[in-house]
């Protein structure tokens, strides 16, 4: 089976930046899309953006475009979220997620693996 663990969620002020890191362990890893979703407190669990196996093509939410990027460095069988320009409104629970057909798609019920979440807070 895939394990993820995230890891880099904080709290910073609205402007700061943050990078957040999977690790994921068990099989093929570069050959599955990966990706982020978020869960704010009392809202449904929210698309971020996803990353196809060689990175090749990327998906990004409307509310995170030119703000945040995804990318993956298979050799270290990791995916980082590079966040900048962060916004009080980014303040969530952040899960790393594996598809493991290797398509890009925004409903969470598709994606076959999740990590533990790691917490972002960003104040004004």
């Amino acid at each position: 089976q895939v394990q993820l663990v995230e890891s880099g969620g904080g709290l910073v002020q609205a402007g700061d930046s943050l990078r957040l890191s999977c690790a994921a362990s068990g099989r093929t890893f570069s050959s599955y899309a990966m990706g982020w979703f978020r869960q704010a407190p009392g809202k449904e669990r929210e698309f971020v953006v996803a990353i196809t196996w060689n990175g090749g093509t990327t998906y990004y939410a409307d509310s995170v475009k030119g703000r945040f990027t995804i990318s993956r460095d298979n050799a270290k069988n990791t995916v980082y979220l590079q966040m900048n320009s962060l916004k009080p409104e980014d303040t969530a629970i952040y899960y790393c997620v594996v598809e493991s057909g290797s398509r890009l798609t925004v409903r969470p019920s598709d994606y076959d693996y999740w990590g533990q979440g790691t917490q972002v807070t960003v104040s004004s």
